[in-house]
């Protein structure tokens, strides 16, 4: 009987190791070897390349879009100042917005922007934005008050054992409910008191959700002292009456300047902005009705609670 022959060595050809699916290894890691194109060779540079340019196309395309639309409504980059905020003008706002008692002074800083012309008359002046001035108004933190709402409730629904997946949606809809019914006040209150700048209209909306700040520390307050109970009893209308009373406060010492301009202050060609006297007590009455009547109103609806549902805006009875 003979031996098997000795297997075939390795070495022929190449010193590499051998797949299973035949040849070595050292043929695509060396040498002049080279990997199959990726994806059949569907996908190369070129293409990728052209996909990436169409999709960036695609994106600018429906931001121009959606400026186009929103521009219809509202200017964007006038909103974006008043998102223009810092850590310290926020804490400092806060403070300002539940303390507002010993704060002077209220005016806004203005600031001229001469464009190249040296005659103080043709100065044209704008405001500092928030992060530059405490008693500009921003839309961050009304913003970020009404979603601190929205969750503070659900928070507060799931302590009484009563969350449900409705209540987010519910206290949502209800809150934006309110935020619109008062804007739309807002915007008739304009059109009869003759306020045709806008950038007076989007002050007004700015100042209408500093309100959230006070129904945020209302309930918090309130879930404490009744512990969990609900946001009655004397300890809850103790909060709710300072801290609608600091709103009322902040509110007619801020929309005095953007409702009763100031006779002697600049405006944007130079001139100044008077308003007739019918029109002054006029704006006088509507600044009192909005700061004390519609904001009570308001303030009272969003700080109610019930314990039973969790569900904000559910009111019992009336006052």
């Amino acid at each position: 009987m003979r031996s098997p022959p000795p297997p075939a060595s390795q070495s022929q050809g190449g010193s590499g190791y051998g797949t299973p699916y035949g040849g070595h290894m050292n043929q695509a890691a060396g040498g002049g070897g080279q990997f199959p194109p990726a994806f059949g060779g569907f996908m190369n540079e070129q293409t990728a390349q052209m996909g990436f340019q169409l999709g960036k196309s695609a994106v600018s395309a429906g931001q121009d879009y959606m400026e186009q639309n929103l521009n219809r409504y509202v200017s964007i980059p006038a909103l974006k100042l008043y998102f223009n905020v810092t850590t310290s003008y926020v804490l400092r706002k806060l403070v300002l917005v539940l303390f507002p008692w010993r704060h002077k002074p209220w005016s806004r800083q203005q600031r001229p922007s001469t464009t190249g012309s040296q005659d103080p008359s043709s100065y044209s002046y704008y405001f500092l934005p928030p992060r530059e001035d405490l008693n500009s108004p921003d839309m961050y933190i009304p913003v970020m008050a009404f979603v601190t709402y929205v969750l503070l409730s659900a928070l507060l629904a799931g302590l009484r054992g009563s969350f449900h997946p409705e209540v987010m949606g519910t206290t949502f809809t209800y809150a934006l409910l309110v935020v619109v019914f008062e804007i739309l006040i807002l915007k008739l209150g304009t059109y009869l008191l003759a306020i045709t700048n806008e950038s007076q209209l989007l002050d007004l909306i700015a100042y209408s959700g500093y309100k959230f700040v006070g129904v945020i520390v209302t309930l918090v307050i309130s879930e404490i002292v009744n512990l969990g109970e609900s946001t009655g009893g004397w300890a809850s209308w103790t909060v709710f009456m300072y801290t609608f009373l600091a709103n009322a406060f902040f509110l007619l010492r801020s929309l005095k300047y953007v409702l009763l301009p100031d006779s002697s202050a600049p405006t944007g060609s130079g001139m100044t902005h008077t308003v007739a006297r019918s029109q002054r007590n006029r704006r006088t009455q509507f600044l009192f009705l909005y700061a004390y009547v519609v904001q009570f109103l308001f303030m009272w609806v969003l700080s109610k609670q019930d314990s039973s549902t969790g569900r904000a805006g559910k009111v019992k009875g009336v006052l």
